[in-house]
C-alpha cells in the first residue's frame, strides 16, 4: 500500500505545509466492525495540522478520495480514518496473483543459511519433544527456502558419551544377545529400553550402597555399573576394538530406527554431523584464543574465559587433564560447519533449556573474532506437555514419537469414518488419508503456537474438523478441489468482473498478503505465521462459500471467475501447508 503512504505525505504538505516522511504515516488493517480495508492513523498529523484527529481524518480522506483513484470512500472512527480502496485496484492484484505460477515462492536472494535440528541422542527413540524439534526445523527450512534462501538441512547426532555407554553395558550385562529382529522391535526402540534397564539397575545398586552407610552423593559415584560405564567409554575413547564394534552395532539399529519415525514424520537433511567425529574439535580454537587472550589458564592447568562484564559468569572451556567440554566441541563444530558451506546465517534449533549455552557459545565465537558469529541464531522453543504431564524419558515414561503417531492414525481415522466420504476409496489410499490427516493434525497443532511458547499437546483437539486445526483447512483444500472437478471447460484466462461481493474482495485481500507473511515467518523464524495465516484463508474461503454458489452463480463468467478465485485459494493453502511439512489431500 505504498500508494497510500505516499498520497499521505503529498496530502499533509499540500493541507498543511508541512514536511514528513513515509516512516511517519502508520497504516493498519481496518478492523473487521468497520467499513474499509486499510486504516491512516491520524494522531500524529495533529501537531502540523493544529486541529483535532478527526478533523484531520476528514481534511486526509477528502484529499485522498478526490486525488487518489483507487480510494473509494472513508470514513472517520476517532482517531482512525479508514479508507475503502476501489474494486477495480483488487481486481486488478488478483489478475496478477492468478496469472503468477510462481506466487508464493520469493526470487533468490543470494543468502544461504543452515538450518540444525533434530540432534538426538543415539541411546533412545524420538520423543514428542523431538517431534516439536524436527517439525519446527524442517518448517523453518521451507519457509526459508520459499523466502529466497538457499538452505542447508543438518543434523548433529550425539553419538557418543556416557549416556550412549549406558545403554552399551546394560545390553552387554542384560541383553542375552538381543537383536531388533529376535525382539520383534524398532532398533532405536530396542536401544532405549536398554537405557531405562540401565537406569532401573543403577538406582538399585544405590539403594543397596545407602543401606551399607554411604551417603546419596557417595552412591551415586561408587555403584559398580557407572564405574563400568565410566571405563567402557574410557575404552571407546582409546579405539578398544570390542567396544567400538559393540557401539558401531547398536548404533546402526538406532539409524534404521531413526530413518523410519523420520520418514513417518516426513523430514529430511542433506547433511548430517556426528559427534563421534566432532568431540575433539576445538582445541585448535582454544589455542587460538589463548594466543590472543581471549582465554586464560588457571594454576591447574584448566582453560577458562571470564565473562563477567558481558553479564556471564566465567566458563570453563577445557579442563585441566585436555579433555574437551560441550562448549569446546560445539566451538570446533561450529567453524567446521562453517568451512564446509559458508553460509551467511546459522540456525540452531534446540530447546529452551539450553539459553544460556548458545548465549555462551555465540558470545566466545564474537570474542574470536570469527565475523561469521554474527549470522548464529538460536531457536530456542519452548516443552510440550501432555494432559498427563511433563515427560521424564529416563524413567521409561517418555511419550514415543511412534506411539505418537500410531495414535494420531488411529483418531484421524476414526474422525473421518465418522463422516462417511471415504467408502470408496481402496484400502492403500485410506491408509494413506489416515495417515496424512493425522500427521496434518500433529504437525499443526505444533506449528501453530509462537515456537517459543510452552504448549499443551491434546491429541483430540488437534483433529477436530471444524476447528482451528490441520484438518480444517486440509478439509477445506478437498472441498475446494471437489468444487473445482465440477467447473467444465474452464480455461486458463478469466474474466473479471466489474465489482465484488464483500467474501470475495475478503479473498483476494488475504491472498495478496501470502507474500508479506512468507517474508515475516522467514524473517522471524516462525511456522505459526504460516499456520495461522493459513487458518484465515481457509476459514475466509468457507465463508465465501457458504454466502456465494460457485457453480450455480448468475453467469458463467462469473462461474469461472469464482473457479480461479477457488483455485487460487487451493493453490495458496497447498504452498502455506507444504512450508509445515503437510500434503493436502486431493478429496476427504
Amino acid at each position: 500500500m505504498d500508494f497510500i503512504t505516499n498520497a499521505t505525505v503529498k496530502a499533509v504538505e499540500h493541507l498543511y505545509n508541512a514536511t514528513i516522511t513515509a516512516q511517519d504515516v502508520n497504516l493498519q488493517q481496518t478492523r473487521k466492525e468497520f467499513e474499509g480495508q486499510i486504516t491512516i492513523v491520524t494522531f500524529p498529523f495533529t501537531k502540523v495540522s493544529r486541529k483535532g484527529p478527526e478533523q484531520t481524518g476528514q481534511e486526509i480522506g477528502e484529499y485522498l478520495q478526490a486525488n487518489v483513484p483507487e480510494v473509494a470512500g472513508f470514513n472517520i472512527i476517532k482517531g482512525f480514518l479508514n479508507i475503502s480502496i476501489a474494486d477495480s485496484f483488487w481486481l486488478n492484484v488478483f489478475k496478477g496473483i492468478y496469472e503468477n505460477e510462481n506466487f508464493g515462492t520469493l526470487p533468490a536472494n543470494g543468502k544461504k543459511v543452515m538450518v540444525e535440528y533434530s540432534s538426538p541422542n543415539t541411546n533412545k527413540p524420538l520423543h514428542l519433544g523431538h517431534v516439536r524439534n524436527n517439525l519446527l526445523g524442517y518448517s523453518v527450512a521451507a519457509i526459508l527456502q520459499a523466502a529466497g534462501y538457499e538452505v542447508i538441512k543438518t543434523n548433529l547426532v550425539n553419538d557418543r558419551g556416557i549416556h550412549i555407554c549406558k545403554s552399551m553395558l546394560a545390553w552387554q550385562l542384560f541383553g542375552n544377545g538381543e537383536t531388533p529382529e529376535s525382539a520383534g522391535m524398532k532398533g532405536d526402540h530396542l536401544v532405549g529400553k536398554y537405557y531405562v534397564v540401565f537406569d532401573k539397575e543403577y538406582k538399585k545398586q544405590i539403594d543397596q550402597l545407602k543401606e551399607e552407610g554411604k551417603t546419596e552423593e557417595e552412591a551415586k559415584k561408587q555403584a559398580p555399573l557407572i564405574l563400568q560405564a565410566q571405563q567402557m567409554l574410557q575404552k571407546w575413547e582409546a579405539g578398544d576394538e570390542e567396544v567400538i564394534e559393540l557401539w558401531k552395532t547398536m548404533n546402526t539399529w538406532v539409524y534404521e530406527g531413526f530413518s523410519k519415525t523420520y520418514k513417518k514424520l516426513g523430514v529430511d537433511f542433506d547433511k548430517y554431523y556426528y559427534e563421534s567425529n566432532t568431540y575433539l574439535l576445538g582445541k585448535d580454537i582454544i589455542e587460538e584464543g589463548l594466543a590472543k587472550g581471549v582465554f586464560f589458564k588457571k594454576e591447574d592447568g584448566s582453560v577458562w574465559i571470564d565473562l563477567t562484564e558481558d553479564g556471564l559468569d566465567q566458563k570453563l572451556v577445557l579442563r585441566a587433564d585436555g579433555t574437551s567440554v560441550y562448549i569446546t566441541q560445539d566451538l570446533g563444530t561450529a567453524q567446521l560447519k562453517y568451512d564446509d558451506f559458508g553460509m551467511n546465517e546459522s540456525i540452531y534449533v534446540v530447546g529452551n533449556e539450553q539459553d544460556y549455552h548458545f548465549k555462551v557459545l555465540f558470545l566466545i565465537l564474537q570474542k574470536l573474532g570469527k565475523a561469521w558469529a554474527n549470522g548464529l541464531y538460536h531457536l530456542s522453543y519452548g516443552m510440550v506437555d501432555l494432559p498427563s504431564g511433563k515427560m521424564k524419558s529416563r524413567e521409561g515414561t517418555v511419550v514415543d514419537a511412534d506411539d505418537l503417531i500410531a495414535e494420531m492414525e488411529r483418531t484421524a481415522k476414526e474422525q473421518t469414518e465418522a463422516l462417511g466420504k471415504t467408502g470408496d476409496l481402496a484400502e492403500a489410499d485410506k491408509q494413506h488419508l489416515y495417515h496424512i490427516i493425522g500427521m496434518g493434525a500433529l504437525k499443526y497443532f505444533l506449528l501453530k503456537v509462537d515456537p517459543k511458547k510452552r504448549l499443551l499437546f491434546d491429541p483430540n483437539e488437534s483433529v477436530d474438523f471444524q476447528g482451528h486445526t490441520g484438518p480444517f483447512i486440509q478439509y477445506t483444500h478437498a472441498r475446494i478441489k471437489s468444487v473445482l472437478s465440477k467447473i467444465q471447460n474452464a480455461g486458463s484466462e478469466i474474466l473479471l468482473p466489474d465489482s465484488l461481493q464483500n467474501e470475495e474482495r475478503d479473498l483476494i485481500i488475504l491472498q495478496s498478503q501470502f507474500i508479506d507473511v512468507i517474508s515475516q515467518a522467514a524473517k522471524e523464524y516462525n511456522p505459526s505465521a504460516v499456520a495461522n495465516y493459513a487458518y484465515e484463508l481457509a476459514k475466509t474461503y468457507n465463508k465465501f462459500y457458504h454466502e456465494h454458489s460457485v457453480l450455480q452463480a448468475e453467469s458463467q463468467n462469473l462461474v469461472y471467475f469464482r473457479g480461479g478465485l477457488s483455485k487460487k485459494t487451493a493453490q495458496i493453502l497447498s504452498k502455506s501447508m507444504q512450508m509445515l511439512g503437510i500434503e493436502v489431500p486431493e478429496r476427504m
